[in-house]
């Protein structure tokens, strides 16, 4: 687990390296960012705040990345898709 500091907030970031892909995860106080492969409907059933990058091998890859996805809680915190990833976890601080 790393530790990310953004516009002086903190968040929390995991890497998990599957057989061919890297499994990503940036969590903030409030909800995540995550690659394309965590389930949405998942966060749904769980009633998690949960956005979606997709297409990103590392951490600046994902800050850089449009949300492709976010959960109906991530919505209610502001995020929407086409916002970078960055602008997103900022919103999930």
């Amino acid at each position: 687990m790393d530790n990310l500091t953004i516009d002086d907030k903190p968040f929390r970031a995991t890497t998990i390296q599957l057989q061919s892909v890297p499994l990503l995860l940036i969590q903030g106080g409030s909800g995540m960012l995550g690659c394309g492969y965590f389930s949405m409907e998942a966060a749904e059933k769980f009633g998690d705040a949960l956005a979606v990058v997709t297409g990103v091998k590392n951490y600046d890859d994902m800050l850089k990345a449009e949300v492709k996805k976010a959960s109906a809680k991530a919505l209610e915190l502001g995020v929407r898709p086409g916002m970078s990833g960055r602008e997103a976890l900022l919103l999930m601080a």
